[in-house]
């Protein structure tokens, strides 16, 4: 029990904001509310009252993470346009003072701007009743906000402790390149079992399935790992981007912490790039076939590129599924370049393969069968076993590299990834993809690295 209190105690010393980082924070906050509301009178736009919402308005914000979320609440009448309009009407001339800025686009747009050391997003929402009743995806965030403020006070520091286990294990995060665990969900999980170590203890005895409904009001079945029934719509699971690898990780995470606690997992040592060396020692050692798909990566964000991505590697694994082709893992990865990894047993297959007909007394069948395959040229060999007539015939795709250069195009990979592939991929197999010198992509690399 002390060693896992001094290691908690270790991790709050290193995540808890100081005084000077909350009151520099705070200031910082004030000022923008401030410039926001009264950006919005002189343009002539009425009933604008700017909030800050998120950790940052929770007290769950960790020391060093300087994101905040201010949201600009447009009277519930306002239309799409207006919202729209006005809204980064505000936002453009509040950013004429930050370091930089760019709009970006989600369901509807927002701003994003580097502001005296801080990343904020500048968001507009409509100022709508009730959760339930939102016009856009956002509008839920000040509900969101309004109820954890009333029930965390007195644990913060119990979310600061799960946020950064959650970091350090690798499942934070909501975003669909993580599909992990968002802040939110964090704040929630906290707030129904009360403390870090209760959440971790009650993990490890999750399975998929499970229901955690604070207000127990939901309304509606969900099929996810995980199941918490947002406090603000009944309809609503706040762990739907969770998936069932994140899930079991941190499971697996949790069990392990409390056996034996360390702060490396909430620290853990850097992973370093894998060398020329243990890549090639790694694909020895494993004396399977490595395949790298690389193409140009299409200028759009993470949360468009990163579902065309896991489509187009599923879509991948297929290919090479239907073509006899044994599967044993795969990944997909983007940086400067985006890359889909498959892992097959062999990339190449034999020349030949067994192709079974019909019965010999199905007569009408087997004629059709005989008249393609005996005699032809890309049969090797034509018999009857077990009662079925046999061609040996000549496999079209023996090799991996040559069925993708072939049928790479009809698989299905999103629009912009379709495009980006059309204008030119390259395939690396085994020692070639040492070719490829990212740094982040070598890490990645380290998940078929023997530990």
């Amino acid at each position: 029990m002390d060693t896992i209190m001094n290691v908690e105690i270790e991790v709050l010393s290193r995540v808890k904001p100081s005084p000077g980082e909350r009151k520099r924070l705070l200031l910082v906050v004030e000022e923008l509310l401030h410039k926001v509301d009264s950006t919005a009178i002189t343009l002539g736009i009425q009933g604008i009252r700017a909030k800050l919402v998120g950790s940052a308005a929770r007290g769950t914000w960790t020391s060093g993470t300087h994101d905040l979320d201010i949201f600009i609440p447009f009277p519930v009448h306002t239309t799409r346009d207006e919202l729209e309009k006005h809204g980064l009407m505000i936002a453009r001339e509040i950013a004429k003072d930050a370091d930089r800025f760019e709009e970006r686009y989600a369901e509807h747009p927002y701003l994003n701007m580097k502001y005296k050391g801080f990343d904020v997003d500048v968001v507009p929402c409509f100022a709508v009743d009730c959760a339930s009743n939102i016009k856009s995806a956002v509008d839920r965030t000040p509900f969101h906000n309004k109820f954890v403020k009333k029930h965390i006070r007195g644990i913060e520091d119990e979310v600061l402790k799960l946020k950064q286990f959650m970091k350090g294990t690798g499942v934070y995060g909501s975003e669909l390149r993580t599909q992990g665990f968002s802040g939110y969900l964090t704040e929630l999980l906290v707030i129904h079992y009360g403390s870090f170590r209760e959440v971790l203890s009650n993990a490890c005895n999750w399975k998929p399935g499970i229901v955690i409904d604070l207000q127990e009001h939901g309304s509606v079945e969900h099929n996810e790992p995980l199941v918490v029934v947002d406090p603000t719509d009944p309809k609503r699971n706040v762990a739907a981007a969770l998936s069932v690898e994140k899930f079991a990780t941190f499971i697996d995470m949790c069990c392990s912490y409390l056996e034996e606690p360390t702060p490396e997992f909430f620290f853990p040592v850097p992973e370093k790039p894998l060398t020329d060396q243990e890549m090639l020692e790694m694909i020895s050692e494993r004396k399977s076939s490595f395949i790298a798909i690389i193409f140009r990566k299409p200028d759009i964000v993470d949360d468009v590129i990163y579902p065309q991505l896991d489509k187009m590697e599923s879509s991948v694994r297929a290919l090479f599924e239907q073509h006899a082709f044994i599967v044993l893992n795969s990944g997909r990865w983007a940086g400067k370049e985006a890359i889909v990894m498959v892992e097959l047993s062999s990339a190449r297959l034999p020349n030949v393969k067994k192709h079974r007909g019909p019965p010999v007394w199905e007569r009408k069948h087997a004629q059709s069968f005989i008249s393609k395959y005996k005699g032809s040229e890309d049969a090797f060999a034509f018999y009857i076993e077990d009662g079925n007539y046999v061609a040996d015939i000549r496999r079209k795709y023996p090799a991996a590299k040559h069925l993708l250069d072939e049928r790479l195009a009809t698989c299905s990979m999103g629009k912009q990834l379709t495009q980006a592939v059309k204008e030119g991929y390259m395939v690396l197999e085994n020692e070639d993809i040492c070719n490829i010198k990212d740094e982040d992509f070598r890490r990645f690399l380290r998940k078929w690295k023997r530990v």
